[in-house]
């Protein structure tokens, strides 16, 4: 399979989406509705606009299958960024209408988006990197484990405990490095 080839399964998920498959479309919303409203939850700080956000994606995919490009990269992916998309966009309806308003200044907007959008890419990027380096940081994070009581609490060495963390902690420092426009290729996925 060419390097650049998406994964069967995604292939397969576009072709049956293609054919208008109703269960396609209920195994996709199963593997990816928690991905889709926590990325919008995250933006939004809302639950009901989460909720509203996840039945637009789906809505739009259903509509929309060819949208998907392979080599632009995994379904995952550009369902993430469909999601980003329009969650970025609600955010700033919102928060220009609340401007209109007298509710604050275009720099406090886009500050808002700005922080909004790296915490989204983070959580994205945490729940889709490999198991063994999220393991690694949810026990340095979320437990206060140093490397020493990680390692011994995932069955590996210090060095292998040290190497998951910095990698993990690398991939992390990218979720700030993008533009919120710029997060993806132009043309990808850019209708919604």
């Amino acid at each position: 399979m060419p390097k650049d080839a998406p994964p069967r399964w995604d292939r397969r998920m576009q072709q049956r989406l293609a054919r208008g498959e109703a269960a396609a479309l209920g195994e996709l919303y199963d593997r990816f509705a928690s991905l889709v409203h926590s990325l919008a939850h995250r933006v939004l700080g809302d639950e009901k606009a989460a909720d509203r956000i996840t039945l637009e994606v789906f809505g739009y995919i259903w509509e929309n299958p060819d949208a998907y490009d392979p080599k632009q990269g995994s379904m995952r992916s550009w369902v993430a960024r469909l999601t980003h998309r329009q969650a970025v966009n609600r955010l700033r309806q919102t928060e220009a209408a609340s401007l209109a308003d007298g509710g604050g200044s275009r720099e406090e907007l886009e500050q808002k988006v700005r922080n909004a959008s790296a915490a989204a890419r983070a959580d994205y990027i945490v729940t889709s990197m490999p198991a063994p380096l999220r393991a690694a940081l949810e026990l340095a994070y979320f437990q206060r484990r140093d490397y020493r009581q990680a390692a011994a609490d995932l069955g590996v060495t210090e060095d292998e405990a040290r190497r998951r963390l910095r990698l993990g902690l690398q991939l992390l420092s990218t979720a700030n490095t993008r533009p919120v426009e710029g997060s993806s290729p132009s043309g990808y996925g850019r209708a919604l």
